[in-house]
């Protein structure tokens, strides 16, 4: 064989080890560049902090995702009508030309059975079922008036956190840190929390890197036990002889790095420095036994538990650190009503006032360490529910909604965001937007907006072309700024 083509074989080999060997925690680990020896040659650290395109109102984000799909009709979106018109055939001229999840045929109104009460110098409508965030309605804005293009869970999900209904693109947070890089050096730029392992349905592209190197991608940490794993030494390695080794490997990969300039190449030299610097500083963050009792109390917190109260905590103590965003997953929120736990009554009020207890406890301690005008919160669901009784149970004696996409509500608070706000409004029954629509790729756009980015320009080439997260559309909600 020519020795020319004998050298391009081997670089094709190498390529193909290096791209799809992810080495110590590449599914998990990403986050700053730079040798913990501080000598020899550096190389370009891709989540060294930058600067955005103007100074934004948040520098980091903490978004708490309701998987399921809360019943915002029984939450934020009162409405009077529907509880006149309750157990009525709904009107064809709502039904025609809809496809729902588990409903068909002529389904029967519903209207909430929470009680309702307006909160707050705003008078901001919420329900009984979320009474603790009622304390907090003067630092929350309500958007009434959101719209999504999918009404099943994975694909909703993925348009949410991507900007695209299938697997495959960058996630919000993914974008943050290409965006802004990350300020903290022991500890990843974007960390997942999930309460109790119960992954949301789009799976892990919700945290993904797409196309943008995997450096980017989220950091699925534990909220009890290790909080990585794999991350200690196996019995018999010490940190001295751990250093030795890594030390040795990242010569290795520099001379790679050097020969080829492959960006995966760097994330896996920061992988494995990471994953160093981490023994010490993740264990200690994510301990919370070391939290005052009255701050455990007011989350909800125990330690030890995998619970969302453990983690909303958690998600202060990440961001105080430097991590640049935290991403929460709490299932249990889609109320069908196929059991008890699903009922729009009683069951709505255990789940939403646990968790109320604990978003309401964030806003609070961030607000009183004056981390909350500059950090960014986000509470809510992949789309909306139905304002008629889900099909499959609408004979039964629980009540639920089914899955709905042209019309729900979300909360924000901090980061530029306005406080005591509400915004746009559905119609009388709940089917459509009446006033203000902000479809998923308008919030994507604010969001992008308060941490200081033209959602327009922060883009990544990739195929031929700039793709961004919000892709093709999408803009700024001014109203709801601060």
């Amino acid at each position: 064989m020519h020795p020319e083509l004998e050298r391009l074989q081997a670089l094709t080999r190498r390529n193909f080890l290096q791209t799809s060997s992810l080495g110590l925690g590449g599914l998990a680990l990403s986050s700053l560049m730079g040798s913990a020896r501080g000598d020899g040659p550096k190389i370009e650290n891709p989540l060294a902090p930058k600067k955005p395109h103007f100074p934004g109102t948040a520098k980091r984000v903490i978004y708490l995702h309701m998987s399921g799909a809360p019943p915002h009709l029984d939450i934020f979106d009162f409405k009077p009508e529907l509880q006149k018109r309750d157990g009525q055939n709904c009107p064809d001229e709502y039904l025609k030309g809809k496809r729902f999840a588990f409903t068909a045929g002529v389904p029967k109104l519903l209207g909430t059975r929470q009680p309702f009460k307006q909160h707050g110098k705003a008078g901001i409508w919420m329900s009984d079922a979320i009474k603790p965030l009622h304390e907090v309605a003067d630092d929350v804005t309500v958007i009434r008036s959101m719209k999504t293009d999918e009404f099943n869970h994975a694909p909703a999900e993925l348009l949410l956190y991507t900007g695209f209904a299938r697997q495959g693109r960058p996630s919000l947070g993914a974008w943050t840190c290409y965006g802004l890089g990350n300020e903290s050096e022991n500890l990843p730029g974007f960390v997942v929390l999930i309460s109790n392992g119960v992954q949301p349905s789009g799976g892990q592209g919700c945290w993904g890197s797409g196309f943008l190197p995997s450096v980017f991608q989220g950091v699925q940490c534990r909220s009890k036990g290790e909080p990585v794993l794999y991350l200690s030494d196996p019995p018999g390695l010490d940190r001295e002889t751990r250093r030795l080794g890594l030390d040795a490997m990242k010569d290795l990969n520099e001379l790679q790095e050097k020969e080829l300039g492959h960006p995966e190449t760097r994330t896996r030299i920061a992988q494995y420095e990471l994953a160093f610097r981490m023994q010490l500083s993740a264990s200690e963050v994510m301990d919370i036994s070391k939290e005052p009792a009255k701050v455990l109390d007011s989350y909800g917190a125990k330690p030890g538990a995998g619970s969302f109260a453990n983690n909303c905590l958690l998600a202060r103590r990440l961001i105080e650190q430097g991590v640049r965003y935290v991403q929460l997953f709490d299932w249990g929120w889609d109320f069908h009503g196929t059991n008890a736990n699903e009922d729009i009554r009683d069951g709505l009020t255990r789940k939403g006032t646990t968790t109320a207890q604990s978003v309401a406890a964030l806003i609070k301690d961030l607000k009183n360490r004056d981390l909350l005008k500059d950090t960014l919160v986000v509470w809510g669901g992949e789309f909306g529910r139905t304002p008629f009784r889900e099909g499959r149970t609408a004979e039964g004696k629980i009540l639920g909604r089914d899955h709905y996409p042209d019309s729900f509500s979300l909360m924000l608070a901090g980061g530029g965001i306005k406080a005591g706000h509400t915004h746009g409004e559905s119609d009388d029954l709940g089917f459509k937007v009446a006033k203000d629509m902000v479809h998923v790729h308008d919030l994507q756009a604010t969001l992008m907006h308060c941490l200081g980015f033209d959602h327009t320009k922060l883009t990544f080439r990739f195929q031929g072309r700039d793709y961004r997260l919000t892709d093709v559309h999408g803009k700024v909600v001014k109203e709801i700024l601060a």
